[in-house]
């Protein structure tokens, strides 16, 4: 490697002729010095200027930091114009209203709930990653949609504890609807890391901000179906054995519930957790079979369906997303209050765990039937054996306690559902690409 004086003053190219004479000798030396110093004076004021950068941006961090920079996507997090955006999202406009964050506010259910809680006079404040592991143009429609209806969505990880701090700073939240998550059980062999990061880090990430909050906020989250694993007694009951995983995504949001059941104990922090049961419908994850299935119908491209032991179609307990949003709101309109005040519990708050299913498992050809009458198309179906990539044969959801507590009745049968969907789907990616969307 060249020393750092050529880099700054590279020799010129040819015969340099030595000169023996002492003041040629002299004036080298000279120059050399010269050179040396000015190499050094360049280093000192590049030093000088870094440490003086670091030490702003420290000082600027450890100040409370009225802008944040969100590394990842370049996001700028604070200033007048966005805690005015915030504040406007968080306004309520109903007597008795909630103030609630949403996370994962971008995403499937999210959006869904998000712009419920809205239209009924709630105000809503949402937080998304928009990460990349389906398409983010859709999560950008979704955002598009909540901002006609004045609900703002902040692009930040709930990794990321400044951004948390600064939300509640900006707005005391009655309630947290705690639906980010890293989705999909054939994704965790893929990048099992994600799962971790998003479903365990995240999900204490936030809870640590909520118990810390003064109020704390009430929790609803959305734990899983999956965490019922190899559990072979049906319908699922919430009182059932959890503790046989059969993915990394059940096993990250069985210890969800582990997790937020210490919060609930140390802390005081109220905390409903809610079972989904396979959620379908307009503006839904492309990754679930419903979707995938229905792009793959229409381009004339086969479909891979699996089949459990013995040849056994496998089942699932599909919920129409319109009765998972009613069975979200519902549980945070029964939360009840948090106890604790400055990570400090004051008395026992409530700890609660729901199913919210159809309870009418359907099998996955009778939904691919369906899918070809109302696409007026055939599939190519390519049947086989089910892989042991953390599927399980089926699930059925007892719904009897949510129905009693939470006044839950699902209304929407899967062929309803999916003529929906369809409608949807129709109107979304053929028609004129979401703009002439109704919803």
């Amino acid at each position: 490697m060249p020393p750092l004086e050529e880099d700054l003053f590279p020799s010129i190219t040819g015969k340099i002729k030595i000169e023996r004479n002492h003041n040629h000798t002299m004036n080298r030396a000279i120059h050399r010095c010269f050179t040396s110093t000015t190499t050094m004076f360049l280093w000192a004021l590049l030093l000088i200027a870094l440490t003086a950068s670091y030490m702003s941006i420290q000082s600027f961090v450890d100040s409370g930091t009225r802008y944040l920079h969100h590394p990842r996507d370049h996001v700028i997090i604070g200033g007048p114009h966005w805690e005015k955006q915030i504040r406007s999202s968080a306004q309520i406009h109903r007597s008795h209203g909630l103030s609630v964050l949403v996370t994962g506010a971008a995403g499937f259910v999210g959006s869904h709930v998000a712009l419920a809680l809205k239209k009924r006079g709630d105000g809503v404040v949402g937080v998304d990653n928009f990460n990349d592991y389906y398409d983010p143009s859709l999560k950008n429609a979704r955002r598009a949609l909540l901002a006609s209806h004045n609900v703002f969505i902040v692009q930040g990880d709930i990794n990321d504890e400044r951004v948390l701090a600064k939300l509640f700073d900006v707005v005391a939240f009655t309630h947290v609807m705690h639906l980010a998550a890293q989705a999909g059980v054939r994704y965790a062999m893929e990048n099992p890391h994600s799962y971790v990061d998003s479903n365990i880090a995240g999900l204490v990430t936030l809870l640590e901000q909520c118990k810390s909050a003064d109020p704390q906020p009430a929790v609803v989250w959305a734990s899983s179906s999956s965490v019922y694993g190899l559990n072979d007694k049906a319908p699922f009951s919430e009182s059932d054995r959890t503790d046989r995983p059969a993915s990394l995504y059940a096993a990250t949001k069985k210890a969800g519930e582990a997790i937020t059941h210490t919060y609930n104990h140390i802390y005081g922090l109220s905390i409903t957790g809610l079972r989904f049961f396979t959620v379908y419908g307009p503006w839904g994850r492309p990754d679930m079979a419903y979707f995938s299935f229905t792009q793959d119908i229409r381009h004339g491209k086969p479909i891979t369906i699996f089949r459990g032991k013995n040849r056994v179609d496998l089942a699932r307990d599909f919920t129409y997303i319109d009765d998972i949003v009613k069975g979200c709101v519902a549980a945070l309109d029964t939360s009840g209050k948090s106890t604790g005040s400055g990570g400090k519990k004051r008395a026992a708050a409530p700890y609660r765990i729901y199913n919210l299913g159809n309870t009418a498992p359907v099998t996955v050809p009778t939904m691919v039937g369906l899918l070809e009458r109302y696409l007026n198309k055939k599939a190519k179906r390519h049947v086989v054996s089910m892989p042991g990539n953390g599927d399980v044969p089926f699930t059925h959801a007892n719904i009897s306690l949510a129905q009693r507590e939470l006044g839950y009745k699902p209304m929407t049968d899967l062929s309803t559902g999916l003529r929906k969907f369809v409608d949807w789907y129709e109107s979304y990616y053929v028609d004129d690409h979401g703009k002439s969307v109704n919803y």
